[in-house]
C-alpha cells in the first residue's frame, strides 16, 4: 500500500512519499481523515489509514513542511485540531486536544501569522488560535471576530455566514469570504494582541453568496466562486493597498442548463502557471474550465466535464499541478484527472470509495 518509506509506485524507494489526506464527514459514515498513497507515475490513491478521533473533519491544511496537518471539526460548538505526523506520514496523531473556536459549524482553515485561522459558518465568524512551537494550538482562541449582515436570499442570508478565510499572497492581509452577507473582507492580523482588524469589506453582487476564493499565481488577480447564483468573480487585488476590485463574473453553467436544476458551486483552483481556473458545480456535477488572459484578469469558459460522481465538494491540484483530484460528497468517491496542460481540460482517471468526502489535501 505503499507505506514505511515506499513511493507508492511499489519500488521501494525511500525519498519522501507523497501522501493525499482526506477528510470526510464522519456523521454520514465518513471514515474522519484518511491517509492515502499516491502513486507519483498515474495519480492514482490508495487508501492506507483512517481515523475518527475529531468529528466531522470537513476541512483540512497542512503546515509548512508538512509536519503537521490541521482539521476543523465542523459540529455546532466547533473545533479545530492539530495531527503530527512526525512519526508517521500515515497515521496522523492527535497533537493536543482539539480546541474549541468560540464559533459555530467551522468549514474552512488557513495558516497565517504563525496562527491558525477558521472560517465558522455557523456563526458567521473567523477565529485566531495561536500555534506553538510544535505546531500544537494554543489551549484557547485568543480573538473571534464576529462578522455582521446579511442578504437578499431568504433562506440562506439570514445572517453572516464565513465560508472561507486565507491569507494573500504576501501574508500581510487575511481575506474572508462570507456567503452571507454577499462580500469579502480583508483584514490585517495584529502580531501582538493577535487580533483580526477589518480594513476594508468589498461588496459583491447582492445574492451571489460567496464561498470560496483563490488567488492568482501572480498575485494580482483573485477569483470568488459564487454558490447561490453559479458564477466566478474575477477581482484585481492591490496588495499595496489591501484592495479588491470586482471585475466581472462569469457563467460557471454551460448556456441553456439553467433549468436542469438547483447547481451549488462550490471550489475553485487556479493552475500553477496562471493559464487556467476550474471551478466545481455541486447539482449540475460537473467541473467547469476557464482559460485566463496573459494578465489573469478574463475568466473566458473552455468546456465542463463531468466531475466522476455526485456532489463535488472540493477541487484540488497535485503538487505538480498536472491532476486534479474531485471529492464528490454525495457519491462517496474521490476521482482524479490527467489535464491537459494544452487545453486545461481535465480527462477522467480513475477513483477511489471515501464515504461523505468533503476535502482532499496533499503534502
Amino acid at each position: 500500500m505503499g507505506t514505511n518509506g515506499t513511493d507508492g509506485t511499489g519500488t521501494g524507494t525511500t525519498n519522501r512519499t507523497t501522501r493525499a489526506y482526506i477528510g470526510s464527514f464522519t456523521h454520514a459514515g465518513g471514515a474522519g481523515i484518511t491517509t492515502a498513497a499516491v502513486d507519483r507515475t498515474t495519480g492514482a490513491l490508495t487508501a492506507v489509514h483512517s481515523t475518527a478521533e475529531v468529528p466531522d473533519p470537513s476541512f483540512l491544511a497542512l503546515a509548512p513542511g508538512g509536519d503537521v496537518l490541521y482539521a476543523v471539526s465542523e459540529t455546532d460548538d466547533g473545533a479545530a485540531a492539530a495531527f503530527t505526523l512526525a512519526g508517521d506520514r500515515d497515521r496522523p496523531v492527535l497533537l493536543g486536544e482539539p480546541v474549541p473556536v468560540r464559533g459555530g459549524a467551522p468549514t474552512h482553515l488557513a495558516l497565517a501569522g504563525g496562527h491558525l485561522l477558521t472560517a465558522n459558518y455557523g456563526s458567521g465568524s473567523v477565529t485566531t488560535i495561536p500555534l506553538r512551537e510544535d505546531g500544537s494550538l494554543a489551549p484557547a482562541a485568543s480573538h473571534v471576530l464576529a462578522h455582521e449582515g446579511g442578504g437578499p436570499h431568504p433562506d440562506r442570508q439570514e445572517a453572516p455566514h464565513a465560508h472561507a478565510v486565507l491569507p494573500d499572497p504576501t501574508g500581510r492581509w487575511v481575506l474572508s469570504v462570507d456567503l452571507g452577507t454577499d462580500s469579502v473582507r480583508i483584514c490585517a492580523l495584529d502580531p501582538d494582541d493577535r487580533t483580526l482588524n477589518v480594513h476594508r469589506e468589498v461588496r459583491l453582487r447582492p445574492g451571489a453568496g460567496p464561498r470560496h476564493l483563490a488567488f492568482h499565481p501572480g498575485g494580482g488577480f483573485a477569483y470568488v466562486v459564487n454558490e447561490l447564483d453559479p458564477t466566478l468573480t474575477a477581482l484585481r487585488w492591490d496588495a499595496e493597498k489591501g484592495e479588491l476590485e470586482p471585475l466581472g463574473e462569469t457563467p460557471l453553467l454551460p448556456a441553456g442548463a439553467d433549468g436542469a436544476g438547483a447547481t451549488y458551486p462550490s471550489a475553485v483552483v487556479v493552475a500553477p502557471d496562471g493559464r487556467f481556473v476550474w471551478a466545481a458545480n455541486r447539482g449540475h456535477d460537473s467541473i467547469a474550465v476557464l482559460a485566463l488572459d496573459e494578465a489573469g484578469g478574463a475568466p473566458r469558459p473552455v468546456t465542463h466535464v463531468p466531475c466522476g460522481g455526485h456532489w463535488p465538494r472540493d477541487l484540488a491540484l497535485d503538487p505538480s499541478g498536472r491532476r486534479l483530484y474531485a471529492a464528490n460528497e454525495r457519491s462517496g468517491d474521490v476521482t482524479w484527472f490527467d489535464v491537459d496542460p494544452a487545453t486545461g481540460i481535465p480527462h477522467r482517471a480513475g477513483s477511489i470509495p471515501v464515504t461523505a468526502v468533503s476535502c482532499v489535501v496533499f503534502g
